[in-house]
Formats: C-alpha cells, sequence, structure tokens
C-alpha cells in the first residue's frame, strides 16, 4: 500500500470511529461509564479510562487488521489488560492510544485525540495525531516530513524572549521536580500543559509552545508525536540526546520547536545533575 493510500485508509477509519465510538460519549458519558485506574507514579494524578475509550481501541484495532493484515497491534488498554502486549513493541506494530487526554474527555471539556503510530524495530516510521474535535488530521512519515490536514508544516518557534514552556512534571519523582522548578523553569514563560499530548505535540510545531519535558513517556502517548516534531523541523529526543524508543521502558523525552532550543533546556536538565 502506498502512503498516500494508507494514509487515507486510516483517515477514514479515525474519522468513522470518532464519529461511532468517540463523540457520542463526548459530555454524556454517566458516572458509572468512567473507571479509575492506578497511574503507578508516585499518585501525581489520577488515570482514567471510560466507555469509549475501550470501544474506540476495539474498533479501531479490528479497523488497523485490515488495513495492514498481520501487524501486531500494541493498544494501551489492551496492555492494561494483559502487560504481556508490551512484548510485541519489539517487533513490527500499530501502537494505539483510542482517546489520549481521557481525563479532559472525561470531563467534558477539549483537548483530547486520537493517536496511532506504525513501528519497526522499536521505532516509530508513521504517525497520526487526529482532533475528533476540529478535524484536525496530523500526519508524518520518516524522511517525508510532517503535514497538517495536507499541507506540509515546518516548526516554527514562537520568537518569544523568554521561550514559552509547557513542562508535564506530575509524574516526575517530587525531588528532581523541585530542582527544576527552582532551576529551570526561571529560564522560561511558563504556561499550562493541556494533558493531552495530542495536543502538546502540535503546539509544538505550530509556534504555540516552545519546548516541552514529558517525564512519562509510553509509547502510545508518545511514538506518533516525538515523530512528528522531529519530521516538521524542531527535535524531540532523550534528554541525553537519544532517539525516543517504543521499546526502551525509560522515562524522559524532551520536545522543542527547534534544535537549538532543545539544547538550551537539554543544558539547563543536565545541569540538575552536576
Amino acid at each position: 500500500m502506498s502512503p498516500t493510500a494508507l494514509h487515507d485508509a486510516v483517515l477514514a477509519l479515525l474519522r468513522d470511529v470518532s464519529q461511532r465510538a468517540i463523540l457520542p460519549y463526548y459530555q454524556k458519558l454517566a458516572a458509572d461509564q468512567i473507571i479509575a485506574k492506578d497511574s503507578g507514579d508516585y499518585g501525581a494524578i489520577e488515570d482514567v479510562v471510560t466507555v469509549a475509550d475501550r470501544l474506540a481501541e476495539e474498533m479501531l484495532a479490528e479497523g488497523l487488521a485490515k488495513i495492514v493484515p498481520g501487524l501486531g497491534i500494541v493498544g494501551e488498554e489492551a496492555v492494561a489488560a494483559d502487560p504481556a502486549v508490551m512484548e510485541r513493541l519489539s517487533s513490527s506494530c500499530w501502537i494505539i492510544d483510542p482517546i489520549d487526554g481521557t481525563r479532559n474527555f472525561a470531563m467534558g471539556q477539549p483537548p483530547f485525540g486520537v493517536l496511532l503510530a506504525m513501528t519497526d524495530g522499536g521505532e516509530a516510521h508513521t504517525g497520526w495525531l487526529y482532533d475528533p474535535l476540529t478535524d484536525r488530521f496530523c500526519v508524518t512519515h520518516r524522511g517525508k516530513g510532517a503535514f497538517i490536514n495536507g499541507e506540509k508544516i515546518v516548526a516554527t518557534p514562537t520568537g518569544e524572549t523568554p521561550p514559552v514552556a509547557a513542562l508535564s512534571l506530575i509524574f516526575m519523582d517530587p525531588t528532581r521536580r523541585e530542582a527544576v522548578q527552582r532551576q529551570v523553569t526561571p529560564h522560561y514563560r511558563m504556561v499550562d500543559v493541556p494533558y493531552c499530548a495530542a495536543e502538546q505535540y502540535p503546539r509544538l510545531v505550530l509556534g504555540v509552545n516552545d519546548v516541552s519535558i514529558f517525564e512519562r513517556t509510553l509509547p502510545w502517548d508518545h511514538a506518533a508525536g516525538a515523530l512528528f516534531v522531529n519530521e516538521a523541523g524542531g527535535r524531540c529526543a532523550r534528554p541525553d540526546g537519544s532517539a525516543y524508543r517504543v521499546d526502551d521502558g525509560r522515562k524522559g523525552l524532551i520536545g522543542a520547536a527547534s534544535p537549538e532550543l532543545w539544547d538550551e533546556l537539554a543544558e539547563r536538565l543536565a545541569a540538575l545533575e552536576s
């Protein structure tokens, strides 16, 4: 299947699943349709899952299996039910986040989105970030660039001094979080994080935010977005400069609208270790 045909098929599937499994529940969830789950990270924030997450993942998995038969599938909710599903990450697979920003979705507010990625050998080579409310469709393919609604996009810094930072520190060790707040944040104009990677990554490309820190870097949250930023000409990498891999299980990721902005933030974080 050609990249164009693949992207067209995935977009059609995303729109269908959004219309049939996600948007019908938006602002209409009953209390028993929202289930708490343990975040496992310092109790910093309550993770939830909804009936819409589970239905959307089932429909996406079924549809993707028809688009590319035989490819492994790693979905966020499938992993929650069976952690052994993560073992598929080292081979070729789809990665699904059926509703990224479930916390927002469950509260009946934006942003939220759907994230998909295709990987091979632990690295993402294709990604999609979809906003069901606006129909914004971000697509990226390794070596081919990044696109929003069919138009090629180049990452654009805000141009502000100090740079604009949306730093997600909620899953960070409390001691390190305090050090970042004391020694790093004064160099930036801080803005709220959207609690939605499907929104945060486009903000780094569209001139809304200059830099971001992500501490918890689960593959369904970051495989598509990290590739999208890099293909747009920004930079997204581990704090030590190594590439983000979906199968290495490490924490920590820096995203920036330009390599220069990435370098500045990485240097400030490195100084905390010295």
